[in-house]
């Protein structure tokens, strides 16, 4: 309930869009709580496909790869750096090493595919595997990277 707080105009308009009036939510919360919480489930979906419909960029990054992901309306594409044993991609200072002057044994490789289901589930079963909406800084480095440090 707490997280509404923040979104509390969008959630006032999403229940008056559906028919519900102030005093009639009041009363669902009190004595429907099953309903109110399946409204409130309703709503953070409506708000998560929202930000996902937004998204352009994504990230990942573990101790030995470093994959960013351009999501484009009808297919995706990766740049990815894989690292060596003595490598840490979740290190900030590796990461800025990495992309500007990758090191001797480092992989770069893209790749891009279309979507298998809808664009925001494959976004969202991303993000649910670990991945980071980004701001693309990481994406564009990295194809830098693979420009002057071709496959």
């Amino acid at each position: 309930m707490q997280e509404l707080h923040s979104l509390e105009k969008e959630f006032v308009d999403f229940l008056i869009v559906n028919g519900i009036m102030a005093d009639d939510w009041e009363k669902m919360k009190l004595n429907e709580t099953s309903k109110s919480s399946n409204i409130i489930t309703l709503f953070s979906d409506v708000i998560m496909e929202g930000i996902l419909r937004k998204t352009i960029f994504l990230e990942f990054r573990d101790a030995f790869t470093m994959k960013a992901f351009h999501c484009l309306a009808d297919k995706i594409i990766l740049v990815g750096l894989d690292g060596t044993e003595n490598f840490d991609f979740t290190k900030p200072e590796n990461l800025e090493l990495a992309v500007a002057n990758p090191p001797r044994g480092m992989k770069i490789y893209t790749s891009e595919k279309a979507y298998s289901k809808s664009r925001e589930k494959e976004l969202f079963n991303m993000i649910q595997s670990g991945c980071l909406i980004a701001d693309g800084t990481t994406y564009k480095a990295l194809c830098l990277a693979l420009a002057s440090n071709p496959l």
